[in-house]
């Protein structure tokens, strides 16, 4: 027969002698772990749950904004190739910049899917210092060549779908770049593609795209969105 008595401060004698001491802290049991430990679990997280996880008390926003989390966040979604920059605002501040040029760059595509000129108009920083190299071999610099380039990409009547992969992004205070490749047919090679982005009056724009010209059986096979 086991006998268990449990007395204040929880102190609980068992088996008439052994003796286990438990303290009552209040915190629960994801608080109480190492931090070596929660920065792992941390790491099964997406963007809103860490993100959610850190509005829940002052324990957890320590634990969420911790700069190890981010960094394995920031690997599972865009890239290990970064792992040994340290950026100047920790890697929270880096994730969030570089979630904001694969949403800004996703949007470019939009636009050359949908064919909205003045919306690619805005999308330009208006500079004569801007170039565009389309995939036809053809080069434009300033805004306005590059503006009529656009213009004569949108008149045309036949238009490939395109696939973006292999996101690569590398972000800096007020410049970000973004290299990919876009498929026409997975099956086919990919056109090589880098977006520049300068920052200006609180957003993001466009200043350089370079498509690379793919050939196919020796012709020059042009991707007309760019």
């Amino acid at each position: 027969m086991t006998a268990k008595l449990s007395g204040a401060n929880g102190i609980t004698v068992e088996n008439g002698g052994e003796m286990s001491v438990e303290k009552q802290t209040g915190a629960s049991m994801m608080e109480q772990l190492v931090p070596e430990i929660t920065t792992h679990a941390l790491s099964y997280l997406d963007f809103p749950s860490l993100c959610r996880l850190s509005m829940t008390n002052s324990l957890m926003r320590k634990a969420a904004n911790d700069d190890n989390a981010w960094k394995a966040l920031y690997n599972k979604d865009f890239t290990l190739e970064q792992d040994n920059v340290n950026p100047p605002n920790g890697w929270k501040a880096y994730y969030a910049a570089t979630r904001a040029i694969v949403t800004v760059n996703a949007e470019f595509f939009r636009i050359v899917r949908e064919r909205l000129l003045p919306a690619m108009g805005r999308f330009w920083l208006n500079a004569d210092y801007v170039k565009c190299f389309h995939a036809n071999g053809q080069t434009y610099s300033g805004y306005d060549a590059v503006m009529g380039s656009w213009r004569a990409v949108f008149s045309w009547e036949n238009v490939n779908d395109f696939q973006i992969q292999d996101v690569r992004t590398r972000v800096l205070s007020d410049m970000a770049w973004v290299n990919m490749k876009a498929y026409i047919d997975i099956g086919a090679r990919p056109f090589n593609m880098t977006n520049i982005y300068e920052f200006h009056d609180g957003r993001w724009f466009m200043v350089h795209h370079h498509s690379s010209v793919s050939l196919i059986g020796g012709v020059q096979h042009q991707l007309p969105q760019g």
